[in-house]
């Protein structure tokens, strides 16, 4: 266990014992509301890792390499740009599928630029934007979004 969690922790049982001692009827119904909360989010995360193993055991790793860590960086920036831009997946999802990418062989770029497009353009849900913002916001939205996500993507690639 590392310090930061140790702390995290300490300061977590004392505002705990705090919270029982001013509302001890209060606290345990928070209790209660939590455990139910933790309960369903440990089973999308359960079904969520289950998906990602999924996904690796039928995607082999050389076709992962060859997409995403192939000797192209730019091209494979390009690709997991795309395939953030077309796919719909909640980012608390996108984050262990990514790192998963990664030890698989994937570059950090092109597994940056599959996030920031995957949480920033909305390819699937156009047609609701076009709705209600128009079409001309959602296109222009959309483009410079994309545009944008290359640029960080590029920038995390500097940095890291």
């Amino acid at each position: 266990m590392s310090i930061g969690t140790l702390i995290l922790l300490i300061v977590t049982i004392i505002a705990l014992i705090t919270s029982f001692i001013n509302d001890k009827e209060k606290t345990i119904k928070s209790l209660l509301i939590s455990k139910v909360q933790f309960l369903n989010t440990v089973s999308e995360i359960l079904g969520i890792l289950a998906l990602i193993g999924l996904f690796l055991a039928i995607v082999p790793e050389n076709v992962i390499k060859t997409v995403l860590g192939g000797s192209s960086i730019s091209l494979s920036t390009i690709y997991g740009a795309i395939i953030g831009t077309i796919t719909i997946i909640p980012a608390f999802v996108a984050f262990p599928l990514s790192a998963s990418l990664v030890k698989s062989g994937s570059h950090l770029i092109a597994i940056s630029a599959f996030i920031t497009t995957l949480t920033m353009v909305g390819f699937a849900t156009m047609p609701v934007e076009f709705k209600y913002f128009g079409k001309r916001f959602t296109l222009v939205r959309n483009i410079l979004s994309f545009i944008f996500a290359l640029i960080i993507a590029l920038g995390m690639g500097v940095i890291l």
